[in-house]
């Protein structure tokens, strides 16, 4: 192990140690919702985003993904797990009409944070299109699927409004749109560019055959 590695491995167990002092930072507050047997006025939002944050951070931690960063894994597993505690107690101690309440705000909260990162995951993709000014590599029948569910999902959640289905859905049927748009825009383009590439394929053949065929025979011995 190189002077590097032990430093960085030092400063991560360092790290790991503020950042579940961070993650149990809440406990006095949940001992007091225990206590009371009620959540009052406290927001379970804060903690819906240690979640997300800490599964992300655990997924990007891990060997196939990004080797060496088990100390990523360790805290930001932890934190998962202390953050899924926290909203399970949100959930058992709201009362009545506020427990339904708090239960569609917290499940409607991640529904949109994953629904967005789905459909903004063509972003990369929609970057490289302007760039090469080629959609070959932006199925069209993807884009074309998620305007339509965008579409649908943004006008059934209008009919009776729901914040959590339109938000994440009417960006997402903004961003088909964009897709859409850059297809229509490139897709000539694109054709020209995929027949050039053909042509300079054939072309290269040709010429390894005919050189091929110009070479001398070796005598056999």
């Amino acid at each position: 192990m190189t002077t590097a590695d032990i430093a960085r491995t030092v400063v991560g167990i360092i790290g790991n140690i503020i950042s579940g002092a961070l993650f149990l930072s809440p406990v006095p507050t949940f001992i007091e919702i225990w206590k009371k047997r009620s959540v009052e006025q406290f927001s379970p939002i804060p903690y819906l985003a240690m979640v997300v944050n800490c599964m992300v951070w655990t997924l990007y931690g891990l060997p196939m993904v990004h080797p060496h960063s088990i100390l990523v894994v360790t805290i930001n597993g932890s934190g998962s797990g202390v953050a899924l505690i926290f909203i399970a107690l949100f959930l058992i101690y709201s009362d009545g009409k506020k427990r339904l309440k708090k239960r569609s705000e917290i499940v409607g909260t991640v529904c949109i944070l994953f629904n967005i990162m789905m459909y903004a995951s063509p972003l990369s993709v929609m970057k490289l299109v302007i760039k090469t000014k080629s959609v070959e590599y932006m199925p069209f029948y993807i884009s074309l699927a998620s305007f339509g569910n965008g579409v649908a999902w943004t006008t059934y959640a209008l009919i009776r409004f729901d914040p959590f289905i339109t938000i994440p859905n009417g960006l997402g049927t903004l961003l088909a749109v964009a897709q859409l748009l850059l297809y229509a825009t490139y897709y000539k383009s694109t054709q020209r560019q995929i027949a050039a590439r053909n042509a300079t394929k054939e072309v290269n053949l040709s010429h390894v055959m005919v050189g091929n065929a110009t070479q001398p025979s070796k005598p056999n011995h």
